[in-house]
Parts: structure tokens; C-alpha cells; sequence
């Protein structure tokens, strides 16, 4: 399979799909197995373990924050507990690295680091910490059991669908790796053309992208759960389909039975499309 850089479109459209928490049903097991209490762990939070796990999985699966980048999440949650149950040392330095880095992940981290102490500076400590923490998420998600890792009903035979007349493409922030497992798993990858992984760049990046490819804006579709689909679809310039959280056999369901026809018939922009994300924006109230 091609890279981004390589790739050639077959179709005159193309239907992207995010991948945790959109096809994959892994969103909520690896936040409430890994992420949330590999945090508890790594910053001695056991005292108020309940209440902080719970607020993380707001924070990244239940609000309008859903599917926030880590180490973004790490520092919001850090941050409150910082102002709320105890100091966190070194917040504002997290926080900074999370706002202005051109690059979010555990390779974009350690090598920030080691250029802080190649100057002769030390690394923030938080920052140290934060990296330990996002290495240990991902041994913690590797461990996860095989059996409890499943993709979305519908799933495959709305990509075999797309696929029938569009290019396909993963549009993902996760782990490379992990996403082509998953996908090989569970016989999704001969419906796919392109894997746009966490390596390739952000979603919004690779949308943009692909449009370059000479798609027009009403033959690109982008699939995904969380507000930051939405904004990549956005900055990209692409059409948008929600898949709704606690609802995603139904969203998958609709994509085959109503969305996708739509998208090849010219009429899924305008109302169509401003229904969806409105219902969208509601699903994730909170």
C-alpha cells in the first residue's frame, strides 16, 4: 500500500474513516483501561481514583472535547487537578509544550527533550513524566485482550460499499501500527487504498492533502466520531459524516442506506449535511 505522497486516486471521489471510536469500537476500553489510569499511576492519584477517571472520560469521550489529542487531554485534566485536588509541578510547562508543538506524539516529545539536553538545559520533569505516561498507554493498549477489540457492525460492508466507486482512505491519529493490526484483523484493509496514520500528520493535514489530489469538495467525505473530525473535514474542505457516539451501528446503517447515496448524487451538502451536524453537536452535550 502506498504513502500519502505517492498515492493516485483511481475515483473521482474518495470516503476517508477514522478509526478508533468511528470503524473501531476501542475508544471507550482503551481510555478507561490505559490512558485514565496509566495517569493515576504515573502522577500518584490513587486518593481519587473515582473521580478522576471519570472526569477523564468525559474530558475524552463524552463532551465536545471527544477525541482530543493526549497529551492536550493530559494537560486539561493535569491542569484541573492542579487547581483542584493537588499540585501538579511543571502544569504550565505541559501545557505550553501541548498548545505550540508543530507536533503531538511520543517520537515529537523525547526528541523535544533531547534537544533540551543537548543545549545543556534540563527537561522539564512534567514533561519526562508525560512521555513515560504515553509509553506506558501504549504497552497498556498492546496488553489489551484480543477478544474485547471489535469494529463497529456495518463497518466492513459500508467500506466494501464506498469502495465500489470511490477511493478509500484511514484517516487516523493512532498509532500506525495498531491501526494496521486492527484493520488486517478484522478484514477491512482490501477495502482500503491509503492509511493515513499518527506518522503521516495531523487529520486536518491529510485531508488537505488529499484534496490537493484533485478531488473536489463535494467528492471528499470524511468519517469520524469526534469535534476534531469535524474541524479537520472543515480546514480541509470536505463534506462531513458523523458517526454518533452510542449510536454507531445506526450512523453506519445510515451511511449505507441514505449518506452514501447522497454523496454520489450531488445532494448530501446543504441541508442534508447541516442536519447531520447538528445532530452531531447535540449527541456530545454535556
Amino acid at each position: 500500500m502506498t504513502d500519502l505522497n505517492h498515492f493516485v486516486p483511481r475515483h473521482p471521489s474518495a470516503v476517508c474513516v477514522d478509526s478508533d471510536g468511528c470503524a473501531m469500537d476501542t475508544m471507550n476500553i482503551k481510555h478507561f483501561r490505559c490512558f485514565g489510569p496509566c495517569m493515576i499511576t504515573e502522577w500518584g492519584l490513587e486518593e481519587w481514583r473515582e473521580e478522576l477517571l471519570d472526569r477523564w472520560n468525559v474530558i475524552n469521550l463524552f463532551s465536545a472535547t471527544r477525541g482530543i489529542n493526549r497529551f492536550k487531554g493530559l494537560a486539561k485534566e493535569l491542569a484541573e487537578i492542579d487547581r483542584t485536588y493537588k499540585p501538579i509541578e511543571g502544569i504550565e510547562k505541559l501545557r505550553e509544550w501541548a498548545d505550540e508543538a508543530p507536533e503531538l506524539s511520543n517520537d515529537a516529545l523525547a526528541a523535544y527533550c533531547e534537544a533540551e539536553e543537548a543545549t545543556g538545559r534540563k527537561c522539564p520533569e512534567i514533561l519526562k513524566k508525560a512521555l513515560n505516561w504515553s509509553r506506558e498507554v501504549n504497552a497498556a493498549i498492546r496488553r489489551l485482550p484480543e477478544e474485547e477489540i471489535h469494529d463497529f457492525p456495518g463497518v466492513r460492508e459500508a467500506l466494501a460499499m464506498a469502495h465500489e466507486a470511490s477511493d478509500v482512505a484511514v484517516v487516523s491519529s493512532a498509532n500506525r501500527d495498531a491501526v494496521l493490526a486492527e484493520w488486517t484483523r478484522f478484514e477491512l484493509l482490501p477495502h482500503v487504498d491509503l492509511v493515513c496514520a499518527q506518522d503521516t500528520g495531523s487529520k486536518a493535514y491529510c485531508v488537505k492533502q488529499l484534496r490537493q489530489k484533485g478531488y473536489a469538495r463535494d467528492r471528499l467525505l470524511l468519517c469520524g466520531d469526534a469535534p476534531g473530525d469535524l474541524q479537520a473535514a472543515i480546514s480541509g474542505d470536505s463534506l462531513f459524516y458523523p458517526i454518533l457516539v452510542g449510536k454507531e451501528a445506526e450512523s453506519w446503517e445510515e451511511f449505507r442506506r441514505e449518506a452514501l447515496l447522497r454523496f454520489y448524487a450531488g445532494t448530501f451538502d446543504g441541508a442534508y449535511q447541516e442536519e447531520l451536524i447538528r445532530r452531531f453537536k447535540e449527541n456530545l452535550q454535556s
